[in-house]
């Protein structure tokens, strides 16, 4: 089977530069060696050679061995294509259960565990859109605004990896969960206007959750606490916390209770000097009617 539009070219590694396995993630490695190893045991088994099988799949020879040697991470489509190929009867695919919970990059993973576990998360974003907010587009414009630029399947990798974190949204029971974003970014066109006044939307959307409250701090207030630069504080079932802002603590994260009584007391003051929820989501609503 060959990829659909490209006239029967293979994928090869210039097609999916994003995939590499990070080296320090252990249980990434772990996980990704496996998967390897089955797919390369099963195509042996079935005696085809990796060139066979690539054409089969559609993709290169050369990303058949990285794949098979623990140094690609397999998309779904490969797996499912590898899976009839070889006849294996759903097992093959069955490893994408797997493979999807380390296909984002390890810091990123850490950061959506945390949040998965949190009772409250309180977070002060002051020069974008926060991730958990942002809709696909503007996080792929946002990203891929980077220098130097990202490959296009790097961003694509990183925006999925943004997208799933917002799934902390979905809990049941669910976190309370509060932001505090400045006004500056809100009025950036990120990604064009339609992009722009769709993130607003959403951001009027996730306000509207009875476990959600979004603040805007007005660019016309007296300087605060969060000029330094972002403040997340993550608490837990049982009674710990953890912590981390950019002009505190080298930006590393903190749980013991007198550094994050500090981290506290800075976003207590930002989300005192931040208009009322109830302002700020008029003050969305206006800059919508501005377009």
């Amino acid at each position: 089977m060959l990829v659909d539009g490209d006239a029967g070219r293979l994928k090869t590694e210039a097609d999916e530069p994003g995939w590499e396995v990070d080296p320090d993630d252990e249980w990434g490695v772990a996980v990704i060696a496996t998967v390897g190893r089955q797919l390369k045991l099963r195509r042996e088994a079935v005696g085809m050679s990796a060139a066979d099988f690539g054409r089969t799949v559609g993709y290169g020879e050369d990303l058949v061995y990285k794949i098979e040697g623990g140094k690609r991470i397999p998309r779904q489509e490969y797996l499912d294509k590898a899976d009839e190929a070889l006849g294996a009867g759903g097992l093959i695919a069955a490893t994408w259960e797997d493979v999807k919970k380390v296909r984002y990059p390890k810091k990123v993973r850490a950061l959506g565990q945390m949040e998965a576990k949190a009772v409250e998360i309180g977070l002060y974003e002051c020069n974008s859109v926060h991730g958990l907010l942002q809709t696909p587009e503007h996080a792929r414009a946002v990203i891929g605004a980077a220098q130097p630029p990202y490959s296009p399947d790097d961003v694509e990798r990183m925006v999925a990896a943004r997208l799933a974190r917002q799934a902390v949204f979905e809990r049941d029971p669910a976190p309370s969960v509060h932001f505090v974003l400045e006004e500056a970014p809100l009025r950036r066109q990120v990604g064009g206007t339609m992009v722009w006044r769709r993130q607003l939307e959403r951001l009027l959307e996730v306000a509207r959750l009875n476990h959600v409250t979004l603040q805007v701090m007005p660019t016309n207030t007296d300087a605060h606490p969060g000029l330094d630069g972002k403040i997340e504080l993550l608490k837990f079932p049982d009674g710990t916390a953890v912590g981390r802002a950019d002009g505190k603590f080298n930006g590393r994260p903190v749980s013991d209770p007198r550094q994050l009584r500090i981290l506290e007391l800075r976003y207590g003051t930002i989300r005192a000097q931040a208009l009322p929820p109830r302002e700020s989501l008029t003050f969305i609503k206006q800059l919508l009617g501005e377009t």
